[in-house]
């Protein structure tokens, strides 16, 4: 691979920014003021969490795929660290989703797992990147590793998205926005939640954003550490 320079840091604004946003939505989430609707009750308050995850882990997983292609286009290697980084913290995010994604099933639906199609589909999701990972470990060569994963990703990004909101609206689903339900915009996304929750995307977003840049500078710092001497 040709030699590039270490990613710059994130602007220190912007890292703050990220901090006081999600400090504001944890803040709310769990003090502020939420609609009283029926069934939902105070879970209501895993939109705050839920929901901006999974927007975080597509929008990270984009800007992964993204890298991948200016990879095949330039044969950078900062583009494939920056790739594998955010696909790293997309897989992430799309765990701490699926999680939090469950706890509010076993209180709105009564079942952890229900076999709901978006929960299925988000699972086979997350195996796919999953893999990616693990082909990422498959290869010695650098150059051959990136060019397998770049192509990869971008085809493994182009099926999440059938996955996560085409399948899941052909059948049904317990899943707002799927399967003939409304979204939670429809009827429950009132004035105040949309204070907290716009914000909580974007903060998880710039928090994610700061992450795999993190990830990415130490991953390129370390292929240029040097090997240490062998004792004779």
């Amino acid at each position: 691979m040709n030699a590039s320079p270490t990613p710059k840091s994130l602007h220190p604004a912007i890292q703050w920014m990220a901090v006081l946003l999600l400090f504001y939505s944890f803040l709310m989430g769990w003090l502020g003021d939420v609609p009283r609707k029926v069934i939902l009750n105070e879970s209501v308050r895993n939109l705050y969490f839920h929901v901006p995850m999974w927007f975080g882990m597509l929008l990270m997983l984009l800007g992964s795929a993204v890298y991948s292609v200016r990879y095949l286009l330039f044969q950078q290697s900062t583009d494939d660290t920056q790739a594998q980084s955010l696909g790293l913290v997309g897989l992430l995010f799309g765990f701490l989703g699926l999680v939090t994604g469950m706890v509010w099933a076993q209180f709105t639906w009564g079942a952890w797992w229900s076999g709901d199609p978006k929960q299925n589909a988000s699972a086979v999701g997350l195996l796919l990147y999953l893999a990616y990972m693990v082909l990422r470990s498959s290869f010695e060569d650098a150059q051959r590793r990136a060019r397998m994963a770049a192509v990869y990703n971008v085809l493994a990004f182009f099926c999440l998205i059938p996955l996560l909101f085409i399948l899941p609206r052909l059948t049904d689903s317990l899943h707002p926005g799927n399967g003939g339900n409304p979204g939670f915009s429809a009827y429950d996304l009132d004035g105040r939640m949309r204070w907290v929750f716009y914000p909580a995307v974007l903060g998880w977003t710039l928090t994610g954003w700061w992450m795999a840049n993190l990830w990415a500078r130490y991953r390129t710092l370390s292929n240029r550490a040097p090997l240490p001497l062998s004792k004779s």
